[in-house]
């Protein structure tokens, strides 16, 4: 059976845990019926024909993966809601408030928060965010017409909102805006490829995959030499400026994430692992003092492979094999 997480993540539930309730599990499971994760893509944006705006009414919890004008209005009172927003891994995402009616000092609130946040896990990481948690929180009710625009600093984002009176509501934009140099990414899919490249910047970017999967680093380029290191405790790539860690784990927080493998060292070939952990992160440590780049691949592991490991009772450290 998929964990919870899997649940969640792979059926357009990954907000499900942020609410509570029969109730609006039921409703979620609606949504996913309608417009399933895989289905928010290509096909509808080929329907839309140049400069035409696509439009719909949001659900209390939704997902979105398209531009385009959404509104929600209440037909009962709303207290637990959210819209998750998520892009192309070279995307940013950009929210505007068109028409917001809310009662603030009735106890109505709405709030964009840079990145994804479930079950108090965030992405990105307080570590890998250039914010501190408390910036990445932009409140209508604080900042009301000052900020009407907001961007995301990577390629998801999400609203949470509480509306008490039937007939209040909003109106938002969602349009993307390129990323020259994508830092932090959720994929929208269990297979692909990617180059992560970080330009003389101090940061680290984190790439998470919310599924277990085989992944293959085919380039690496950290300013030094070779070699790929599992990670044991005495081992790892402390005291080296710019590396690559492999991380597993059942959360969103790659700072939450069981350490797999480092990579210290530069190196052009093929290392290959295979991580069956719910959510697989790839993250790039970087100094500043050099332009790293590394370059990789990924697939879902087979489900009857992840099934009879974990029969083996080594899930805890989703049975990492080179």
């Amino acid at each position: 059976m998929p964990s919870a997480f899997q649940f969640q993540c792979h059926f357009i539930l990954i907000f499900l845990a942020a609410s509570k309730g029969e109730t609006r599990y039921l409703e979620v499971r609606d949504a996913v019926e309608d417009e399933p994760f895989l289905l928010l893509s290509e096909d509808l944006k080929r329907e839309l024909s140049a400069g035409q705006i696509y439009r719909r009414s949001l659900r209390c919890i939704d997902m979105l993966s398209i531009d385009g004008q959404f509104t929600f209005t209440a037909d009962q009172p709303q207290l637990h809601c959210a819209t998750f927003f998520i892009g192309e891994p070279e995307d940013l995402i950009s929210i505007d408030y068109d028409f917001v009616n809310i009662d603030c000092q009735g106890g109505d609130f709405l709030k964009v928060f840079d990145g994804w946040i479930l079950k108090g896990e965030k992405f990105p990481s307080s570590l890998d965010h250039p914010l501190p948690t408390s910036q990445r929180y932009v409140d209508f009710c604080e900042s009301g017409n000052i900020q009407k625009s907001i961007r995301s600093s990577q390629n998801v984002a999400m609203i949470f909102f509480r509306i008490h009176q039937p007939g209040n509501g909003f109106t938002i934009t969602v349009k993307k805006n390129a990323n020259l140099f994508p830092c932090n990414v959720i994929s929208q899919t269990p297979s692909g490829r990617f180059t992560m490249v970080s330009p003389h910047q101090h940061r680290n970017c984190s790439f998470s995959i919310i599924y277990p999967v085989v992944i293959k680093i085919s380039d690496l380029i950290l300013g030094h030499l070779n070699g790929l290191l599992l990670k044991k405790p005495s081992a790892g790539c402390a005291g080296v400026g710019d590396f690559v860690e492999l991380l597993g784990g059942t959360g969103l927080d790659p700072s939450k994430m069981f350490p797999l493998a480092d990579l210290c060292h530069s190196f052009h070939g093929s290392a290959q692992m295979k991580i069956g952990c719910d959510n697989t992160v790839l993250r790039m440590v970087s100094s500043g003092k050099h332009i790293n780049r590394v370059t990789f691949e990924y697939q879902q592991l087979n489900l009857q492979e992840t099934e009879n490991r974990k029969e083996n009772s080594i899930e805890e450290f989703c049975f990492p094999s080179i």
